[in-house]
């Protein structure tokens, strides 16, 4: 086997595992913002404004994280109840309470770690 097959093939096993898992999906760095939704949240439950929750693009309902303000270090662990952000650029929405604790209600929106238990 030549030096380019194995190199290409050792590029197609890597991408094959590219998508990774879901806790490799949820690691990362990126902008946050917070919101305020009535009713019914994507996972069943009502919303609490007040609680430590968030929404999250593909995390299943249910998952914890933790969400580090990069501007600040005040992290919170927050439970995803809902879908989202739905603006380009933002890996998690925040809620009222959860922005509250990282300092993020002022600015409503920040630069984030989050983290998957």
């Amino acid at each position: 086997m030549t030096f380019s097959i194995r190199l290409a093939a050792i590029g197609a096993a890597f991408f094959a595992l590219a998508p990774l898992s879901e806790a490799r999906a949820a690691d990362g760095v990126g902008l946050a913002s917070w919101y305020q939704l009535p009713g019914r949240t994507a996972c069943g439950g009502r919303h609490n404004p007040e609680a430590m929750t968030a929404a999250h693009r593909s995390l299943p309902c249910g998952s914890v994280i933790t969400v580090t303000n990069l501007a600040n270090g005040r992290s919170t662990a927050v439970t995803i109840v809902d879908r989202g952000p739905f603006v380009r650029g933002r890996i998690v929405d925040v809620s009222r309470g959860a922005a509250r604790r990282i300092g993020l209600i002022e600015r409503g929106v920040g630069r984030v770690r989050i983290a998957r238990h």
